[in-house]
């Protein structure tokens, strides 16, 4: 069925340490499989990405966003969050601070909040699967203080007021905005670290889930001509993740910008720390703020963009 090698670098690849891939091979019956002792394949050293970062260490970041994503928009969506079988795994399992039902008042947006939603929570159950045993717990996330902290510092609101991203849709998108472009150049910037072909795959189908989300709020943004509160959001970004001006708002009532791109049309990077900068709400070297008061959980956690 498979060959040695396939099934040694799809353990390797999802586990990132020994111990993870040791249980991994418990719980996945590798015995069974016919194909390779799994003495020998405990053996193996850990293949890793050109960065020297695993291609687990790199999922479980990417779980860590996706725990985020999936909280924020099934509150908005549903009124509640993610069940408490999706939330275990290895670091410390947090509670949720914040979130409720939005009070939708146009109906197709009421629509985008619950496709979202649902495909987010898809995307932390297949990163929780294929990663088995070395997942992640969710760290505690807190979806209240955090947007004031973001919108005082995008000066979307005064030193002293406080913004609710669940109030109304307007500041739903709002919110979303701030989730959906930093996604996918997450994903954008992971993507040349996977050596795995079928972790880069999926990783690929959920930057592409990601970009449809995204288009999905700029759209709705646009329609409703918030072009400064974009602008203020996407420069605050700017401020966070490094020196370049690379981030884009949706541009404004003569010209639309719904596809951030550079020159050629092609989207920009963020590194993992850049994305930390901008999710811990810092520019500075930090392992923990903002949406994560914790920090994430897993290997890659710390912070860096402006050193």
């Amino acid at each position: 069925m498979f060959g040695k090698k396939i099934i040694h670098d799809m353990i390797s690849r999802s586990a990132e340490n020994d111990a993870d891939r040791r249980a991994f091979l418990r719980s996945a019956g590798v015995a069974g499989l016919g194909v390779v002792g799994a003495s020998t394949l405990v053996a193996a050293p850990s293949a890793q990405a050109s960065s020297g970062v695993s291609d687990g260490a790199i999922l479980n970041f990417a779980l860590n966003l996706e725990y985020l994503e999936a909280e924020f928009y099934s509150y908005a969506a549903f009124g509640h969050g993610l069940n408490s079988n999706l939330t275990s795994g290895r670091g410390d399992r947090g509670g949720v601070t914040g979130g409720r039902k939005v009070n939708f008042k146009t109906r197709a947006i009421a629509n985008y909040a619950r496709e979202i939603a649902r495909d987010e929570v898809d995307h932390v159950r297949f990163l929780r699967s294929a990663l088995g045993s070395a997942k992640v717990a969710r760290p505690a996330i807190d979806i209240k203080n955090s947007f004031t902290a973001a919108a005082r510092a995008a000066k979307l609101i005064g030193p002293r007021q406080t913004f609710d991203p669940y109030a109304n849709e307007n500041n739903f998108l709002l919110a979303a905005f701030i989730f959906e472009d930093v996604g996918v150049t997450a994903y954008k910037g992971a993507a040349p670290l996977i050596n795995n072909k079928a972790y880069l795959d999926a990783a690929a189908g959920i930057l592409a889930v990601e970009a449809y989300h995204a288009g999905i709020v700029r759209t709705s943004l646009y329609m409703k001509e918030l072009y400064a509160a974009t602008r203020a959001i996407s420069d605050a970004r700017d401020s966070l993740d490094g020196g370049s001006d690379v981030d884009k708002g949706i541009g404004n009532a003569r010209v639309a910008n719904l596809v951030p791109t550079d020159a050629n049309a092609i989207a920009f990077s963020r590194s993992a720390p850049q994305v930390l900068n901008v999710v811990y709400l810092t520019p500075k070297r930090a392992r923990k703020g903002g949406f994560y008061p914790n920090g994430v959980n897993g290997s890659i956690n710390t912070s860096g963009a402006n050193g």
